[in-house]
């Protein structure tokens, strides 16, 4: 048996051309195109990486990307002021400030400040309570995106039983309450719960998001499980060029498992397209504009 690969790339475009469609539909009507505003404090190489994959593929869709650039010695409270402009500005529908932020800046504080109708990262405390008590706030894209993926793959998820390994604010704790949403039985996993592999085993859905490269195996698995990769590790192989890998063996899970995303081109490139989804959905709910697709 060797289990079909879930292609991130693909599903990810699906949904940005639906985005752009939608895009042109509310400039046409509002006579303005959505906007999301990136911060990025500091000049870490990864994150400048982010805000430009992320302005680029705004910037596909239509919208307005505004791009806010402080430097890595900038005071939290200059930080917290920028948002609180972007927070006022109607031409802005999303805010995202770039993790991880510099030590002198106290990042739950600037998360907080983010206007939660305007938190496209879903990060805010108040997004984080719509969700879990399944009021309309925004979900954590890496998430969201997972949930897009399972259900492409499966279809309806009611009473699957789902493992999440990761309890993470960004991805663990959101998914399980999605997964929940949809009427599968959840358990969330971690770095300490007895014996693993064995909890691992018995479900039909296994989302691993723990940080830890390559971790979960093969016979970890059940067979015809559906495993989401959430992952993204850089492994010294020794060749002088760094190799991503998830925290799932890919060679030897895909001879159990029934459908794997790879890493990358699996979650990643759904992560940006629940994104500028997200800020779509801002900008419809600020104008009262009907979106003629769920996205």
């Amino acid at each position: 048996m060797t289990a079909s690969t879930i292609d991130g790339k693909a599903a990810a475009l699906a949904l940005r051309e639906q985005v752009r469609d939608e895009v042109l539909r509310f400039r046409d009507t509002t006579g303005r195109a959505p906007g999301l505003a990136v911060v990025l404090v500091g000049e870490d190489p990864a994150s400048a990486i982010y805000v430009r994959s992320k302005g680029k593929a705004t910037r596909e869709a239509g919208m307005e990307s505004f791009e806010h650039k402080l430097p890595a010695d900038a005071a939290e409270d200059e930080l917290l002021a920028l948002v609180d402009r972007l927070s006022a500005d109607p031409t802005v529908d999303g805010i995202l400030v770039q993790l991880p932020l510099p030590p002198q800046i106290d990042a739950s504080k600037v998360i907080t400040r983010i206007d939660p109708d305007k938190d496209v990262d879903g990060f805010n405390p108040v997004n984080a309570g719509r969700v879990a008590i399944g009021l309309p706030g925004f979900v954590p894209c890496t998430p969201l995106g997972c949930l897009k993926l399972l259900k492409a793959e499966r279809g309806r998820l009611t009473g699957l039983d789902a493992v999440i390994i990761g309890r993470s604010n960004i991805v663990g704790k959101p998914i399980a309450l999605l997964l929940l949403g949809e009427s599968a039985t959840v358990t969330v996993a971690h770095s300490r719960t007895r014996d693993l592999p064995e909890v691992v085993r018995r479900a039909d859905i296994v989302i691993a998001a723990v940080g830890r490269p390559e971790m979960v195996k093969g016979d970890w698995l059940k067979p015809g499980a559906t495993v989401i990769d959430v992952g993204i590790n850089r492994i010294d192989v020794g060749e002088g060029t760094p190799r991503l890998v998830g925290d799932v063996d890919f060679a030897s899970a895909s001879e159990i498992a029934g459908a794997i995303t790879p890493v990358p081109g699996g979650v990643g490139p759904m992560t940006i397209a629940c994104l500028i989804r997200n800020t779509l959905v801002s900008a419809a709910r600020r104008e009262g504009f009907e979106l003629e697709t769920s996205l």
